[in-house]
């Protein structure tokens, strides 16, 4: 079983989206602090902050600091000794909290909106200190916080919130925090609640005390209930976060502690924006964690950052990419250098309508994803650097059993490829290699082979005449994945210089072109709306007015 896990998404929704068309698992973990501001301005937000700054040292003044704050502006209010400041500044307060509840509940709305489409997997949601108890919004059926969900034959269990106030955020509506430190463990809440579900995966939002809880210049900050509780009983995984920068794998007394924090772009103390798009990938079979990646999603591509595997001495970390770790320890930003761009129209157009489709993702994409992975893992002994772009309904997301699987190939040759890849010595070895895993498991047909040493040599001398650069730059585009973490060195070495990249997509319409009428579009979207008229989904207006364009722009391009 793997289960995918964030944290800290700090209103990352777009991100969020991205996380869920392009990943598979079983079980996703949304956790804590899944909104940002309660407002849909940042001018809103901070006069609510400055109203509630106010009558916070009002509250100090009065020695009233047993409230929250709007129940202490609902009895100010009352009060005949109030002033005409105090009253309108208290009634602005009470509508401010007002429309705070509806924004966050709609927001959440929307959140439940984009779960419901991943139907092939399971979603748990738990709140932060930034987040409104779940209970009270459309996500109450997925909460985490204080409830427990059997899962095959491991039992889930979560506490939300965090011991600290966070301004801006009504104090009515967040989940109260009974578990920090100071809190004897008889009395505190999650403690109890732990002890009396037994869970062999915990979901908390604030760490254990002692792992992953470093804020300087503070110290620990976490919970000793959380980590006595995990010391002495038999807990296999313990996710956490809210501690942006104390971030990581660790293992500890048989329990496995992870944060991946931040999954949103989070602003620091010195007003820099720090990046996100960090999350994990754990496997868990028969009641053990048996492998556990970080992972990092930016721009809609995923990127493996690093790998924690068994060894003969206990756990062995594996670094992927060495410049995305480097970067993520020393706190700076990697992907948010990397400019911006636009692809061609072909390219936006296509790819508008393949998002569309992928909100429908079917069960058997997910499954031929997962097998092409699986078998790729499995050649890395014998093939090195062995990775896929797929093509066709599997990229779209729509396969059905009886469709097919195309493939682009992607090798490392020390050698140049001959131009039919039907010649090339080492495609026929992969392509044999690879029907032999699937067992003819699959209709499997590689459409092209591109070798990656001939596409960096392109890149590095500026070539925009590299037929193989040209292709590459081509399939990056529109296409989806197999251990990307092959391809992704390359990719990076080509974003490095975005001009080049734009120039490179300006030549390959006919290289596109040649793509279209392989995969035989025309007649593939007539398919992939039908598919989806077999589960009650009507093609909107505005997604079959963008097929018609891509389609007339083909057939101009034909004339």
């Amino acid at each position: 079983m793997r289960i995918i896990y964030c944290t800290d998404v700090h209103g990352a929704f777009e991100r969020l989206k991205d996380l869920l068309y392009d990943t598979i698992a079983d079980i996703y973990i949304i956790a804590g602090d899944i909104i940002d501001i309660p407002f849909y301005n940042m001018e809103s937000a901070i006069r609510y902050h400055e109203l509630q700054t106010y009558f916070h040292g009002i509250q100090r003044q009065m020695e009233r600091e047993d409230l929250v704050v709007e129940d202490f502006v609902d009895e100010l209010l009352e009060l005949p000794t109030s002033t005409e400041e105090i009253q309108e500044a208290g009634t602005k307060f009470q509508q401010y909290t007002i429309r705070a509840r509806r924004v966050m509940q709609q927001k959440y709305k929307v959140l439940e909106n984009l779960f419901s489409l991943k139907t092939q997997a399971t979603i748990y949601a738990l709140p932060g200190n930034y987040d409104m108890d779940f209970k009270f919004t459309s996500l109450h059926e997925r909460d985490l916080h204080m409830q427990w969900y059997q899962f095959g034959d491991l039992k889930i269990a979560g506490y939300g919130g965090a011991d600290i106030f966070t301004a801006g955020i009504p104090e009515r509506y967040v989940v109260p925090y009974r578990a920090g430190i100071g809190v004897d463990d008889r009395k505190n809440e999650m403690y109890k609640f732990f002890k009396a579900v037994k869970p062999n995966i915990i979901v908390a939002h604030q760490p254990a005390h002692g792992i992953h809880d470093w804020l300087s210049p503070i110290g620990p900050s976490g919970s000793p209930a959380l980590r006595t509780y995990c010391e002495n009983n038999p807990v296999l995984l313990c996710c956490t976060g809210h501690i942006h920068s104390s971030w990581g794998f660790k293992e500890y007394e048989g329990t496995v502690y992870i944060n991946p924090s931040p999954f949103g772009d989070v602003t620091t103390v010195s007003g820099d924006v720090s990046e996100g798009g960090f999350f994990y990938l754990v496997d868990v079979e028969d009641q053990k964690v048996n492998s556990v990646t970080l992972k990092k999603i930016f721009h809609g591509r995923v990127h493996d950052i690093a790998e924690y595997t068994h060894g003969k001495k206990g756990w062995v970390e594996r670094i992927i990419d060495q410049h995305r770790y480097d970067a993520r320890k020393r706190n700076e930003n990697v992907d948010m250098k990397v400019e911006k761009y636009s692809h061609i129209p072909e390219i936006e157009l296509f790819n508008e309508i393949k998002n569309f489709f992928r909100m429908f993702q079917t069960g058997e994409t997910e499954q031929r994803v997962d097998r092409l992975e699986e078998v790729v893992k499995r050649l890395e002994p014998k093939i090195e650097n062995l990775a896929m772009d797929v093509v066709g309904s599997v990229n779209v997301g729509l396969s059905q059993p009886s469709s097919d699987i195309d493939v682009v190939l992607y090798l490392r040759c020390d050698h140049d490829c001959p131009d039919d890849v039907n010649d090339c010595a080492s495609n026929r070895n992969a392509e044999k290699m690879i029907r032999d895993a699937l067992e003819d498991e699959y209709n499997f047909e590689i459409i092209d082979c591109v070798n990656l040493n001939e596409v960096e040599k392109g890149i590095r001398q500026k070539n925009y005449e590299s037929e193989v650069t040209q292709r590459f730059v081509a399939y990056r585009s529109i296409c989806r994945p197999i251990n990307y973490r092959v391809i992704a060195p390359v990719e990076d070495l080509l974003n490095e210089d975005i001009e080049f990249r734009k120039e490179l997509e300006g030549s390959i319409r006919s290289y596109f072109q040649i793509f279209v009428a392989t995969t035989k579009h025309v007649n593939s979207f007539t398919k992939y709306e039908n598919r989806l008229k077999t589960i009650g989904i009507h093609l909107p207006d505005a997604i079959r007015d963008k097929i018609r364009m891509y389609l007339q722009q083909k057939e101009m391009k034909e004339e």
